[in-house]
């Protein structure tokens, strides 16, 4: 009856994953071995299921309609085992947590670390990338997202936090060229920005009556990692944009300082996100719970 089942997941997982590649990424297995696994379904069932070739794959007709009930059953068993679980039962299984990169490993990994710790039967796969990535399409149990919810119709969220970016530099730099007071004075500075994709990212401040401008940054080093940007600060590279929450331990050191006495930029909400879902598994609860403990005080810290 196992092997049954997970040839049945396993089935599953390669229909909606699109490719034997991926799925096996998803099941934590080699491509190989889940070929064997679909070859010992169809050898069991009597019919072909997919059709493969080098560059594609295609359910076939008995395929289609054997997905369907399959997915019908898989349902069933999850609402089953969500019942049973009702709080009463430890976390356990694989979670897939995607992380914003420096977020990811300062606040959120220490929090999910001492979870796994805590319970011996949870295994938690972290993957760091501040590429906005697709829950479902890429087998992810939940992500930290900062910003906007872009694809929020199609998620659950609940909020970890607040957070701030500010102006600093290094007192070297300014020693060298100045402490800008206002956003006037910042135009002509050298800068460390912020780019993705290799488009960098404006520097849109509010002024002191509330007004959003754009500074004229002159962009001597542009970086993908908001750990790096403050690593080119403190170097004296240029002014920065960096988050109250990694800013805070270089302002402790001295190593870098205020530009301006408040952050200037508008605050962006801190979420911890899941595919919506009418069942959740103790480990995906569980998981959320502790970055809603956690992470509020490892941002204001």
């Amino acid at each position: 009856m196992n092997e049954r089942l997970n040839g049945v997941e396993t089935f599953v997982q390669v229909v909606e994953a699109g490719s034997f590649a991926l799925a096996a990424d998803r099941l934590n297995l080699t491509r190989s071995a889940v070929g064997k696994i679909i070859a010992r379904l169809e050898t069991r069932l009597g019919v072909r299921l997919i059709h493969r070739t080098t560059r594609s794959q295609s359910l076939t007709e008995d395929g289609q309609a054997y997905y369907e009930r399959c997915v019908r059953a898989l349902t069933e068993l999850d609402a089953a085992e969500a019942e049973l679980d009702g709080g009463r039962r430890m976390p356990r299984g694989r979670l897939r947590v995607s992380l914003p990169l420096a977020f990811g490993q300062l606040c959120a990994a220490p929090v999910l670390m001492d979870l796994v710790q805590a319970h011996p039967q949870l295994q938690i796969d972290m993957s760091f990338t501040d590429r906005m990535v697709d829950l479902v399409d890429e087998g992810f149990d939940l992500a930290v997202r900062i910003g906007e919810l872009r694809d929020s119709a199609s998620l659950a969220a609940r909020r970890l936090g607040v957070q701030h970016t500010c102006i600093c530099a290094s007192p070297a730099y300014l020693a060298r060229h100045g402490t800008p007071d206002t956003l006037d004075d910042l135009n002509g500075h050298a800068g460390v920005v912020y780019s993705r994709a290799g488009m960098l990212l404006p520097w849109d401040l509010r002024d002191e009556e509330g007004r959003v401008k754009r500074v004229d940054i002159r962009a001597r080093v542009s970086l993908d990692d908001v750990q790096a940007i403050a690593s080119a600060a403190v170097a004296g590279f240029g002014l920065a944009r960096i988050p109250s929450w990694l800013l805070a331990r270089y302002l402790k050191t001295g190593e870098l300082v205020l530009v301006r006495g408040q952050c200037s930029l508008p605050p962006q909400e801190i979420n911890v996100v899941w595919p919506q879902t009418r069942y959740m598994p103790s480990k995906t609860r569980c998981a959320i719970d502790a970055l809603v403990a956690g992470i509020p005080a490892l941002i204001d810290a």
